[in-house]
């Protein structure tokens, strides 16, 4: 489920950004891949990403690839929500059995 916390993402344009990360262990390499989209827009570029697609998974590296798309964050253009401060580590969970579900909890 998806919640337009910082801002509405439907009001974005469109910019592209590339993201990759490299961690040993699965859940840790997820926690950086969220936490280097969510640096994008609180500290990179402003980013606001409508939409994110994971174009590569390498479960044998643990690597993750993937490009976004939204524009520059204006107060002018963007009604502002509640900020995303971080993503938390201790309770991630990522089941992959049946059909591939993460957990995630963020602090806002």
């Amino acid at each position: 489920m998806t919640r337009n916390y910082s801002v509405d993402r439907f009001v974005c344009g469109l910019i592209g950004g590339v993201e990759d990360c490299a961690f040993q262990v699965m859940t840790w390499n997820l926690f950086h891949f969220l936490d280097d989209w969510l640096f994008k827009f609180s500290a990179d570029l402003f980013l606001i990403p409508r939409e994110v697609r994971v174009l590569h998974i390498d479960r044998m590296h643990f690597k993750i690839r993937s490009i976004g798309w939204g524009e520059e964050f204006s107060l002018v253009k963007h009604p502002q929500g509640t900020e995303v401060k971080a993503i938390t580590y201790s309770a991630m969970q990522v089941h992959d059995i049946d059909k591939p579900e993460i957990f995630a909890i963020i602090d806002i």
